[in-house]
């Protein structure tokens, strides 16, 4: 049965490649993503602000991870009931200006609620983006959700390269005043232009079965590994440049601006070297590619080599994670829903949480260990790399 709807659809003839509703799902992507790289070059302002030390701002960096844990399932609901299209509106508007209040809130504790309030919604919004991207690829017949995640990392490239910029020369508050209008601005074009889709009641059933068999957990850890380094070089990678390498405010920025400018050239290359080399090849050339950009970051007596290592871990990590979650999604016997249920939670949740633990470390031993031993986790998603070969099967 899943066959044959399956292959209806490939009678029609696809879409042209930039059709409104597939621009309209960039931009949410391009806006989320903005949001999130205009946050890395803020956390060391944002600790100094405090007046903490990095065990605590993990503690405010776990509470990100909670909000965006808590929020996403219930932003899975809404979307079920009512359809992306409505969901990703929603928290778009929220999201646009949290980045402002979290500017002006004057407290630890109110910081802490900020921080869950930003993780939240930028967690509820990537998953209805998703959910929107899902249905466009559906009604144009063609593959987009690489070349989505491609303009969140632009977005972060744009966010974290501009960010440094903006405080060392007009200050922290008009900083987090041009973010909300942009936000806000992007928002204002693709409005119009989103899917409108119908809800599917029927998916959070489906979801809530978890699946028995090992293959959907060991993909699920391929995108977990994937992941936490991701996420250290997000909430950490501006820290170790400014305290231990003596890069400037504006410098320190481009850590994460390099990192996410090579990871979406090679999200929008991604499709067309996984079509010429397999998914398994592929995944292990660029897992090897992220080990040395990982170790050369930690390892690096300046801050030049140190962003040099992060473009190059950029590169690698680029086409990781959708290689897993696209496998995640053609495990033979499995319904595409419950394996990449799977591969998506254990994926961000290592980048969401794994950042917590690493401020509680470095305290004591400082990032440049840290992002040294990272790369450990790339050896296991190295070992479980044949796994990659079910993500060819969505070609068939």
């Amino acid at each position: 049965m899943d066959q044959r709807t399956d292959s209806a659809p490939k009678a029609v003839g696809r879409q042209g490649y930039m059709s409104k509703n597939r621009l309209a799902v960039s931009l949410l992507f391009l806006m989320n993503g903005f949001v999130t790289g205009s946050w890395a070059p803020k956390i060391p302002e944002f600790k100094e602000r405090l007046g903490i030390g990095e065990s605590v701002l993990g503690l405010l960096i776990l509470g990100f991870g909670i909000g965006s844990l808590v929020l996403m399932p219930i932003a899975g609901g809404f979307i079920a009931r009512l359809g992306s299209q409505k969901v990703v509106k929603v928290t778009a508007i929220i999201l646009s200006p949290l980045l402002l209040l979290l500017t002006l809130l004057p407290n630890l504790w109110t910081a802490a609620l900020g921080m869950f309030l930003l993780g939240g919604f930028v967690g509820a919004m990537d998953v209805a983006m998703n959910a929107n991207a899902v249905e466009v690829e559906k009604s144009m017949r063609r593959a987009i959700m690489s070349s989505c995640h491609a303009y969140w990392s632009l977005g972060g490239l744009i966010g974290a390269g501009i960010g440094g910029f903006l405080m060392a020369r007009f200050g922290v508050l008009p900083h987090a005043i041009v973010v909300t209008c942009l936000c806000l601005a992007i928002l204002a074009v693709a409005w119009p232009m989103i899917l409108a889709d119908r809800p599917h009641p029927a998916a959070t059933r489906e979801k809530l079965r978890l699946p028995m068999t090992p293959l959907p957990w060991l993909i699920g850890i391929m995108a977990l590994f994937s992941m936490v380094p991701e996420g250290a070089v997000l909430d950490w990678g501006a820290l170790y440049l400014k305290d231990e390498l003596g890069a400037s405010v504006e410098l320190s920025g481009f850590g994460f601006a390099a990192f996410s400018a090579t990871m979406a050239a090679m999200r929008f290359a991604g499709d067309h070297v996984r079509d010429r080399l397999g998914a398994t090849l592929t995944l292990r050339i660029c897992t090897v590619t992220a080990l040395a950009g990982m170790v050369l970051a930690g390892l690096a007596p300046n801050a030049v080599l140190a962003i040099l290592g992060f473009a190059l871990a950029g590169i690698g990590i680029s086409n990781m994670v959708p290689i897993a979650f696209s496998a995640a999604g053609n495990m033979p016997g499995l319904q595409p829903g419950i394996g990449l249920s799977v591969a998506t939670t254990m994926g961000y949740s290592g980048m969401l949480f794994a950042p917590s633990l690493i401020g509680f470390i470095a305290e004591h031993s400082g990032f440049a260990i840290i992002f040294a031993c990272v790369p450990v986790l790339f050896i296991v998603v190295l070992l479980l790399s044949h796994h990659a070969v079910h993500a060819d099967h969505s070609k068939g």
